[in-house]
């Protein structure tokens, strides 16, 4: 590790994971960014999703809301977005957005502006009861609006491909940025080994048993618990011939190093067991937080 960043060994990780609802996975093809993730990709599509995304949804920001905490991240998955649209994957949605106006128009024209992108699928299905205060037109301006997904064709559900995410922002702790390319190496041998094959190499994801994405995120907090790994268990995968016991969920582990790998993807992705030693939370299908 780069001297004066040590890792932290003797703080307790599970329960250090921050909690949120979805994670917004922007897919960028790069694999590292600015500190500040919406400083980066100036005059790129995926770098106005990111700046518009935290318009929306930050603080003042049209759909801003403190009990629906929205965690946007960069990836290195392949882009197939063009000059005026960006590309995503939600989790636990564990689906996969091709196309995303990044036009944060003020205009009411929900079809094509960003706002119809955080209305179909980020707003809260049911608000929290400490909002029941609010005026009836706030309220339901903060609700989810499904019917809005059919603005997405196209959409991907990932049902049988489990996602390998990897912290690896250099640009915000080299902590990081040291280790995240060494797992990322590791993960994929050892997926291969076990008979996965990458996903989405050609920038058009697939989705199927013998497919795993593994990419690059920019920070989740906790970098001092670098190695910091995020596996995604998709709703259809099997284990051993059976319903995976952790299908639908995301496991967030800390502390992660090229050793550990192998026991992380035959114990989690392979058997569906948890891994306590490096367990820093989860989070199941619902958006509801999960601890040991």
């Amino acid at each position: 590790m780069p001297e004066g960043l040590p890792i932290d060994f003797d703080q307790q990780l599970n329960g250090t994971m921050a909690a949120y609802t979805q994670q917004v996975v922007i897919c960028t093809g790069q694999r590292d960014w600015e500190s500040r993730i919406e400083d980066d990709g100036k005059g790129q599509s995926w770098g106005e999703l990111v700046r518009g995304l935290k318009k929306l949804m930050g603080r003042g920001g049209r759909y801003a809301d403190p009990f629906n905490n929205v965690l946007v991240s960069n990836s290195s998955l392949s882009s197939s977005s063009s000059t005026s649209t960006a590309s995503a994957f939600l989790f636990p949605r564990f689906k996969y957005i091709p196309s995303i106006s990044v036009d944060v128009s003020e205009e009411q024209n929900v079809q094509t502006d960003l706002a119809t992108f955080v209305q179909a699928f980020l707003l809260p299905e049911q608000l929290n009861p400490m909002q029941d205060s609010l005026p009836e037109s706030k309220r339901a301006e903060l609700t989810r609006k499904p019917e809005l997904e059919s603005s997405f064709p196209g959409a991907i559900d990932i049902q049988y491909s489990p996602v390998v995410l990897i912290c690896g922002h250099g640009g915000r702790d080299m902590r990081c940025g040291v280790m995240a390319p060494m797992l990322e190496k590791e993960f994929s041998r050892v997926l291969r080994a076990r008979g996965f094959s990458p996903a989405g190499a050609d920038g058009n994801p697939t989705d199927s048993p013998e497919h795993a994405h593994i990419g690059l995120i920019s920070h989740v907090g906790g970098h001092k618990y670098a190695g910091n790994v995020i596996v995604y268990v998709p709703p259809g995968m099997k284990a051993g011939g059976s319903p995976h016991p952790l299908a639908g969920k995301g496991i967030w582990y800390g502390r992660v190093e090229p050793k550990h790998v192998q026991g992380i993807i035959d114990e989690t992705i392979m058997s569906g067991r948890v891994v306590l030693d490096h367990f820093r939370g989860g989070i199941d299908r619902n958006g509801d937080i999960l601890r040991v």
